[in-house]
């Protein structure tokens, strides 16, 4: 692992389906496929942090999921198992052998619902800042509801506040204001689709059929995830461990990328030597 900048190759990916996907590829072709997966309203940038230390031998693919960032955007289909099922036609358009997904809050519940429907595309799994389920949390759905309230456009203070309330603590200078702009980009009537349909797959009761070891990554002062859903994960995903960050929030891999790298890192050299 290093800190220099290998090269970003930044191309469009025609799926079988028709869309076209938005892809930012480190490292080398051959090498251990990992497939980057962002959270909800991003882009392939919220894991721009993290490139830097990575692996070059890796065959890194970070993705801009439909509707996000310069991804092609559909009139319909912003659920889970409409992003997971572009996951699995992307794999099969790169021609790629089973890759370890990487997943950020709804990038974290497509990369199990993957796992869940297309478990001969998944190596491993790791759910950062995950969720067991959506519908069950009040103040979640509460807030849920306010974004469906949008208008035709997301006012920059609404992204802003989202953004800076997956913190907890100091980030990389310029990246809150890089990431909201990520934001701005995707228009108002995805984020009202991509929102509702985290209500509409309840994935709890299919934990039980991940087969595949799964590094669950915390902050313990994350304000979205809750502490019990992290248990609930651990307890109903059969090959499951638990990476906790003391006094960071949400996005525990923009406070802190380098040490998120080195847990990946150490979970797919895992994954190599049978231990993960």
């Amino acid at each position: 692992m290093n800190a220099r900048e290998p090269a970003t190759r930044l191309r469009q990916v025609t799926l079988a389906n028709g869309l076209t996907l938005e892809c930012a590829e480190r490292g080398e072709p051959g090498g251990v496929p990992v497939l980057l997966l962002h959270g909800i309203t991003d882009s392939w940038r919220s894991f721009e942090p993290v490139l830097p230390w990575l692996p070059g031998h890796w065959h890194t693919i970070a993705v801009s999921q439909r509707g996000h960032g310069g991804s092609a955007r559909p009139a319909g289909g912003f659920g889970t198992r409409d992003f997971a099922a572009d996951a699995a036609a992307l794999i099969e358009a790169l021609e790629l052998p089973p890759v370890v997904v990487v997943g950020h809050s709804m990038g974290a519940a497509v990369a199990l619902r993957l796992a869940i429907d297309r478990p001969e595309l998944v190596r491993g799994v790791v759910a950062a800042g995950g969720f067991a389920s959506f519908s069950d949390k009040a103040e979640l759905v509460a807030f849920i509801g306010s974004m469906l309230a949008l208008g035709d456009t997301v006012p920059r203070e609404v992204a802003e506040r989202f953004q800076r309330d997956t913190l907890a603590g100091p980030v990389a200078d310029g990246l809150i204001e890089t990431m909201v702009d990520e934001c701005l980009r995707t228009p108002a009537a995805v984020w009202r689709a991509a929102f509702a349909g985290l209500l509409e797959d309840d994935f709890s009761a299919e934990l039980g059929s991940v087969r595949v070891p799964v590094l669950l990554t915390w902050g313990d002062a994350d304000a979205f995830a809750p502490e019990a859903d992290q248990q609930r994960l651990a307890r109903e995903l059969q090959l499951a461990t638990r990476r906790v960050y003391p006094g960071v929030g949400h996005a525990l891999h923009w406070e802190r990328p380098e040490r998120f790298a080195l847990d990946l890192v150490r979970f797919v050299g895992g994954l190599a030597a049978g231990t993960s």
